[in-house]
């Protein structure tokens, strides 16, 4: 018999759903797991600048076709921030949220820092690695496109796109926001806040965390996901 379980899985900024895929493979046992891509990454068309109500249609699109039901998401960085999102104009979508990683405060400040490290030049000449990296998840798109409109996907939610206090007061969907104790992008402070104004909104600390997905140690994050959705 299947797993019983839908979960979707939303990938992070520079991302695809084959950056979840090692999470999903930890997952499969217990779930049917989904991992989507969002438009623009994973050598999608890039045909438009990232914005939220594209990446709700990529989402329930998805639902929609593979006629999914109130499934549970696990949304990883920008991710968490787009099925919060969903949420809060489609509360109807989601049974439950788990988010890993998300910036939720969203300054020009913030934006400046974050859009500092998204210099393709800078990326090539000091971690040529991860340029390669990029240059394949995104192919045949452009990568340096990718970075180009996720800095302006970053300054769009400094300067009056983000999710507001309001906002998240009225998000029914119950969510379990969960920050890595190691994470340098995202603080405690504000993922403690957002989940104090969600009105079904729960914080959890994910112990010896970095950001990156890559560096999540999946077991732990697996024993956090199971208990909460099962």
């Amino acid at each position: 018999m299947p797993p019983p379980n839908n979960l979707i899985l939303l990938h992070g900024a520079l991302g695809s759903g084959e950056q979840c895929q090692a999470f999903a493979n930890v997952l499969s046992s217990q779930f049917r797991v989904h991992p989507i891509t969002f438009s623009g990454h994973g050598g999608l068309p890039i045909t438009q600048p990232y914005r939220l109500p594209q990446m709700t249609l990529d989402v329930l699109r998805y639902l929609d076709e593979q006629q999914i039901d109130q499934p549970k998401v696990f949304g990883y960085s920008m991710g968490g921030y787009v099925a919060a999102y969903i949420a809060l104009h489609h509360p109807d979508r989601f049974s439950h949220i788990t988010t890993l990683g998300t910036k939720w405060d969203w300054t020009p400040e913030t934006a400046d820092k974050e859009t500092r490290m998204l210099n393709p030049d800078v990326i090539e000449e000091k971690v040529p690695q991860f340029a390669r990296m990029l240059e394949q998840r995104h192919r045949p798109e452009d990568w340096r496109k990718v970075l180009e409109y996720t800095a302006d996907f970053m300054y769009k939610l400094a300067n009056g796109m983000a999710l507001q206090q309001s906002d998240f007061e009225k998000i029914t969907t119950p969510m379990l926001i969960l920050r890595g104790d190691q994470d340098n992008m995202v603080t405690e402070v504000e993922s403690k806040q957002v989940a104090r104004w969600l009105p079904n909104g729960n914080f959890q600390t994910l112990p010896d965390t970095p950001h990156p997905i890559e560096k999540v140690d999946y077991g732990k994050l697996l024993d956090v996901v199971r208990s909460e959705v099962l």
